[in-house]
C-alpha cells in the first residue's frame, strides 16, 4: 500500500523491492550507492530510524522500470563479488587481489560474518573492473615498496574504507546538521566522542540519532565482535580525521539548531559533568595526518577524498 508524503506516494523498502524486482538486499545497496532516491519515513523513529526507515517514491519506481532491459541491467550495476570472483574478473589470483585491498585500492561495499566469526568483504563487480583497466601495472608488475611496506606492517584498510564510504553515504542522507554530526560521531570510540563532545545533552542528541550502518547476522559472540570491530575508527589518524570533522560538524549544527539539545538539558542539568579524557597518545600510533590527504594514505587509495559539506 502507498502512503502519501509530502506530496507523492511512497512505499515501504519491502514493497519497492517487490515492484522493482529486487531482494531486499540488492535495493538496500541500491540505495546506499544513490541508485534509487528514496526520502525519511515521516514517523520515523528511534536511534537510526531517519536512516534505516526510509520510503521510495512512487515515481522512482517508474524511472527505474522504464530504463531499457530492467531489471537485468541494474542488476549489473549493483552486482557484488567476493575475493575469488573478483579475482577470476582481474585475472589475477585471490592472494594478489587481497594484498589489493588489504592496501586500500578498492573499497568494498558489504560485508557479512560466516559462522567462523571472520569478515567476508564484497566488491562492486563494476568497480573492479574499473580498475583493472586503470591500472594494470598494480595486477601483474611487482607490488610497489610502499605497498609492500604497508603489508609487511599488517596494514588493513578494508573496514576504513568501507566506513569512509558508507559515512559519505549516511552524511548525504542526512536531514540536519544534528544528523550529520551523529553519522560522524557513531564512529568514533566513545572515549574520543565524550571528548570532542562534552556537552552531555549534546552527547544524547548524538546518540539518539545514531544511524543504521549495516544489516548484518550476529548469531554469536564471534560474529558480534567481528561486525562492531568494523563500525568503530580505529588507528590514530582515522580517528583524528573523524574527531576534527566531528567538531566541525558539532559547531555547524549549534549554528543551525541552537534549541535542539534544549529538550533534554534540564533532564541532564543536575547530572555531574564527566571529566574530559585524555588525547590519545603513546608509542605505535600513526600520524597525525588527515588519512585522506596526508602523508600516511596511501597514493593508490580510492578512500573518500573528503566528507559532504552541508550549505
Amino acid at each position: 500500500m502507498t502512503v502519501m508524503h509530502d506530496g507523492q506516494q511512497t512505499l515501504t523498502m519491502g514493497q519497492a523491492a517487490r515492484e522493482l524486482e529486487l531482494r531486499t538486499g540488492e535495493l538496500e545497496l541500491a540505495v546506499q550507492l544513490g541508485a534509487v532516491h528514496t526520502i525519511p519515513a515521516g514517523n520515523a523513529r528511534g536511534p537510526g530510524a531517519a536512516h534505516h526507515r526510509r520510503r521510495v517514491p512512487a515515481g522512482e519506481i517508474a524511472r527505474l522500470r522504464s530504463e531499457p532491459d530492467y531489471p537485468d541491467a541494474f542488476r549489473e550495476r549493483i552486482r557484488t563479488v567476493g575475493t575469488t570472483e573478483a579475482a577470476t574478473l582481474m585475472g589475477i589470483g585471490p592472494g594478489r587481489f587481497l594484498r589489493l585491498t588489504k592496501s586500500g585500492c578498492f573499497s568494498p561495499v558489504r560485508f557479512y560474518v560466516n559462522r567462523y566469526g571472520a569478515l567476508v568483504w564484497l566488491y562492486l563487480a563494476s568497480e573492479v573492473a574499473a580498475f583493472a583497466d586503470r591500472a594494470p601495472d598494480l595486477l601483474h608488475a611487482n607490488t610497489p615498496a610502499a605497498m609492500r611496506t604497508m603489508l609487511d606492517e599488517g596494514q588493513d584498510w578494508r573496514a576504513r574504507q568501507w566506513r569512509g564510504r558508507r559515512v559519505a553515504q549516511l552524511m548525504g542522507q542526512a536531514a540536519d546538521a544534528w544528523e550529520a554530526a551523529a553519522v560522524i560521531a557513531a564512529v568514533l570510540p566513545p572515549e574520543e566522542f565524550a571528548s570532542v563532545v562534552q556537552d552531555p545533552a549534546e552527547r544524547a542528541v548524538l546518540r539518539g540519532l545514531k544511524p543504521h550502518f549495516a544489516s548484518v547476522i550476529t548469531a554469536t559472540a564471534a560474529a558480534r565482535e567481528s561486525f562492531e570491530s568494523v563500525l568503530v575508527a580505529e588507528a590514530f589518524d582515522e580517528v583524528l580525521w573523524y574527531r576534527v570533522n566531528l567538531h566541525r560538524a558539532v559547531e555547524r549544527a549549534r549554528d543551525e539548531a541552537p534549541d535542539r539539545t534544549r529538550s533534554v538539558t534540564h533532564g541532564l542539568s543536575r547530572m555531574p559533568r564527566r571529566r574530559r579524557p585524555a588525547a590519545p597518545t603513546g608509542p605505535g600510533r600513526r600520524g597525525p595526518s588527515d588519512p585522506h590527504t596526508g602523508r600516511n594514505r596511501p597514493s593508490w587509495t580510492t578512500e573518500t577524498s573528503s566528507l559532504p559539506s552541508r550549505s
